[in-house]
C-alpha cells in the first residue's frame, strides 16, 4: 500500500515545515530546503527529525 496523494498535500516537514516529496524509491520522503529524508517503515512515514537522514 502506497502513501496517498491526499496524505503527501498534507504532510509537511517537521523541522521546517516545508513541503516534502515522495523519493524515487518510494521509501522514504524528502525535504528539499532541510536536505533531509524521512523514512517509510510499513507504509507509514516516520516524521521524527532525530529518524531523518542527512541527504
Amino acid at each position: 500500500m502506497a502513501i496517498s496523494k491526499e496524505l503527501l498535500d498534507i504532510l509537511a516537514c517537521p523541522k521546517c515545515k516545508g513541503d516534502i516529496h515522495l523519493n524515487d524509491g518510494g521509501d522514504g520522503l524528502i525535504c528539499d530546503a532541510c536536505r533531509l529524508m524521512y523514512p517509510i517503515k510499513d507504509d507509514i512515514p516516520v516524521m521524527l527529525i532525530d529518524e531523518a537522514t542527512h541527504l
